[in-house]
């Protein structure tokens, strides 16, 4: 028999620990925030009255108040505590997320996205810096690769129902939202703050000059180049998630249901991937190495997805691109977490996580405005291929720009 450890490494044994699975639960939810429409876009066009050209707005308008309200997030949970702000986000997300079921119009659906992602803001980033604050080290490194494990399994399972319900009705899959109430109440109930008192900036520190030191610390290029880095990863995983059903039904001439299993597949391979990241971690003395080959692959399978002239090639590339993207996600987020002071983690993940938002933000809509220009000029099928072979480019080199110059940087000093 496998067990746990022999597949995660030694620091395994705190999935037994309460803390973190209270946060494994919470991280059931964010992931779905985009992962749940990426089959069911191309359903939605008819009944939402939307078209091809705008449906992707959809993803958008769910990641745009995200770039925005993160950085609030963080300070807030770094002066208050996480616990409220994660209880507050979980809420949210599952009200504006059950109630575009009831909608009948594409505006409407469009505004309830973009309240939907301010629920998402005060809950990934949070996740993330709670567990900065629970564990360190090797430790650290393996939560936040058993996190990301739970995100793409979140992203498996859900998807594929998604796929199969929208086939019913397509208000079904938003229902699959509701999740967020049972598990707001659990966290309520039982999950214990896991920011120091001491370390919190309500009375010792004033926002100003709070926001001073984390702009400070922003400043470092070490810093800058991370922040920067997150947000790459995210135009190679947006790229897919958005043109995936597109590139599936519309060019591979495949349906809404295999769409979704791409989708999970996607999501799979990412969670294995990313359930690896606490041994790379401790095989590795530099993490640029596995990082570099984390973001080629990334961006090679991006790339022979678009290019692929059937969904078995197309799945050899969803394969590469979500190892890729378990690796590259999760040891960047443990990097960032160990940048920053505790009074300042919050802040810092934030803002990193916000470059991912912003990342996701623009992708659909620079990707939807490159393949209409493109389709100006050639077929369909050739313009898409060829924006999502330049977005897959674009993503995997910055990405590694990025790590060279971070790599090259000095250590953060804070003392001034």
């Amino acid at each position: 028999m496998v067990s746990t450890p022999s597949i995660t490494g030694t620091d395994a044994g705190l999935v037994r620990e309460r803390p973190f699975q209270l946060l494994l639960l919470i991280n059931v939810l964010p992931p779905l925030g985009t992962a749940l429409l990426s089959p069911v876009l191309g359903s939605l066009v008819e009944p939402l009255g939307a078209s091809t050209a705008n449906i992707g707005l959809l993803m958008s308008a769910f990641t745009g108040p995200a770039v925005f309200v993160i950085p609030i997030a963080g300070v807030i949970s770094d002066r208050y505590g996480r616990r409220p702000v994660l209880v507050f986000g979980l809420v949210w997300f599952g009200l504006t997320g059950t109630a575009i079921g009831f909608v009948s119009t594409f505006r409407a659906a469009l505004v309830l996205r973009l309240l939907q992602g301010i629920g998402f803001a005060a809950l990934t980033p949070i996740i993330i810096t709670s567990l900065g604050d629970l564990y360190s080290g090797s430790k650290e490194a393996t939560a936040q690769g058993l996190r990301f494990t739970g995100s793409g399994l979140s992203q498996t399972a859900f998807p594929l129902a998604a796929g199969v319900l929208v086939g019913i009705a397509w208000q079904y899959p938003f229902a699959l939202y509701a999740v967020a109430f049972p598990v707001a109440a659990v966290v309520y109930w039982l999950f214990e703050e896991p920011m120091d008192a001491d370390a919190m900036g309500g009375s010792e520190m004033d926002v100003s000059a709070q926001l001073a030191d984390l702009r400070t610390l922003v400043g470092h290029r070490r810093a800058w180049t991370i922040v920067v880095a997150r947000g790459t990863a995210n135009l190679v995983w947006f790229g897919f998630l958005t043109y995936n059903s597109i590139v599936v039904v519309d060019i591979l001439g495949g349906t809404p249901a295999e769409a979704g299993l791409l989708a999970a597949l996607a999501s799979l391979s990412y969670a294995l991937a990313a359930s690896q990241t606490g041994r790379i971690s401790v095989a590795f003395d530099d993490r640029l190495y596995p990082l570099v080959a984390a973001n080629a692959s990334m961006g090679i399978g991006l790339g022979l997805v678009f290019l692929a002239p059937s969904i078995p090639v197309a799945a050899v590339g969803v394969v590469l691109m979500g190892v890729g993207f378990g690796l590259v996600l999760s040891i960047y987020r443990s990097v960032v977490t160990t940048l920053a002071p505790t009074e300042l983690r919050g802040g810092l993940v934030s803002l990193s996580e916000g470059t991912g938002r912003a990342a996701a933000t623009l992708t659909p809509i620079l990707m939807g405005g490159a393949i209409a220009v493109a389709g100006s000029r050639f077929a369909f099928a050739p313009a898409v291929r060829a924006v999502g072979l330049g977005t897959a480019a674009l993503g995997a080199g910055a990405g590694i720009a990025c790590l060279v110059l971070m790599s090259r940087s000095p250590p953060i000093r804070m003392d001034g």
